[in-house]
């Protein structure tokens, strides 16, 4: 067992965290512990806050096995950091079937994004430890530096008043080249061979739901009864915290997404009238069915993953990036390619920024095609 490990904590009240990161001892570390119960009270997602937990164990380990404390961490030793994360091997099954390096021990290699996921993550934890007074250091270790790239980007958000000082775009110093990769749009023919192996309304409203609306799997997973509009033919997507599996909306803005395209409503409708239990005491949409102990129990994130995994490997077409959010993704093509324009398409999927949106318009650019027909006389049949 390492000597540092992330450990659940069971029974753990509202507004505290539900891990907590471990010594070599089997005492919680109180750092972590702090910065975790501050991203709890800040109404971090319980899924984030373990993912911080476990980034953070990354440094502790690399902490204890040169026999460091976190005082002992400088920015010198932050870069022995990153050389290190660039030799550890990931826990984790990979999610893509691309060629990957092995690490030392064995294994496949942490990604390069997961590498700088870890150094912000460290970064937040010593801005947390510098503003507690329990790192003597005058800076973050994880140095940042000026992005002046990003300083003269047109129409980038200014100070609402002109006595406001500018805020100084910044960037970190230490961080892993990364790959922009293209999304994953799923075929008609997949989507088509997914649909003919599902086995219950339930799960083929799920899919519709994600297929028509672009939704999140939190998203859909997160909808009440209450905000089905089935006469307007509309959804509202609303942030919520309280669902019993821990499911989150990514965004922190409700939103409507209208469903004109006479399938996913039509699939919900049918699954709540004829499917969906009428004993239930809860107003979510999607339930656990069947006979079992959880019956009537909110539907998780994994009970739709393994739904899904199970579908793909009936019809034969699963694959390691073919996942419930590629229907966000194809949904997000479809549209683009269909005519509808960036921030309307933003707008549609809740995405904070256009940058989150721009990917989608690389996977076919409409004006990028109607150039080529022109430079190429349009002879392409």
């Amino acid at each position: 067992m390492s000597a540092v490990y992330v450990r659940k904590v069971i029974g753990a009240p509202a507004g505290r965290p539900t891990v907590e990161l471990v010594d070599e001892r089997g005492e919680a570390v109180a750092d972590v512990t702090g910065f975790l119960r501050l991203l709890t009270a800040r109404d971090y997602s319980p899924n984030t806050v373990r993912a911080y937990a476990h980034d953070l164990q990354k440094l502790f380990q690399f902490l204890h096995c040169r026999g460091w404390t976190v005082e002992d961490f400088t920015p010198a030793r932050a870069v022995e950091f990153v050389q290190w994360l660039r030799t550890r091997s990931s826990t984790r099954t990979a999610q893509q079937l691309d060629l990957a390096l092995a690490a030392d021990g064995g294994g496949r290699l942490l990604s390069a994004k997961t590498c700088n996921r870890v150094l912000a993550a460290v970064s937040s934890f010593f801005e947390f430890l510098i503003s507690v007074e329990r790192y003597r250091g005058a800076d973050n270790p994880i140095v940042t530096v000026t992005d002046r790239a990003a300083a003269r980007v047109p129409g980038r958000p200014r100070p609402a008043l002109v006595t406001s000082r500018p805020q100084r775009p910044v960037r970190r110093a230490l961080r892993v080249k990364t790959v922009e990769a293209l999304p994953r749009p799923m075929s008609a023919e997949t989507y088509g061979a997914l649909l003919a192996v599902l086995r219950t309304r339930r799960d083929r409203a799920l899919l519709e739901l994600m297929w028509e609306g672009g939704l999140r799997p939190g998203e859909v997973l997160g909808l009440r009864l209450e905000d089905i509009s089935y006469g307007q033919r509309r959804i509202v997507v609303r942030h919520r915290s309280d669902h019993p599996a821990g499911v989150r909306q990514k965004s922190r803005r409700d939103r409507t997404v209208d469903l004109l395209e006479g399938r996913a409503l039509p699939a919900v409708s049918d699954y709540v009238m004829f499917e969906r239990p009428t004993d239930a005491d809860t107003s979510y949409v999607f339930l656990v069915g069947g006979r079992g102990r959880r019956r009537c129990e909110p539907l998780g994130y994994d009970g739709l993953v393994r739904m899904f995994a199970r579908a793909a490997k009936r019809a034969g077409v699963r694959d390691a990036w073919l996942t419930p959010h590629a229907l966000r993704h194809t949904h997000a093509t479809r549209m683009f390619e269909g005519g509808m324009r960036d921030l309307t398409l933003m707008t549609r999927l809740g995405h904070a920024s256009p940058d989150s949106t721009k990917i989608y318009t690389r996977v076919s650019d409409p004006d990028v095609v109607a150039d080529y027909r022109r430079a190429i006389g349009d002879a392409a049949p």
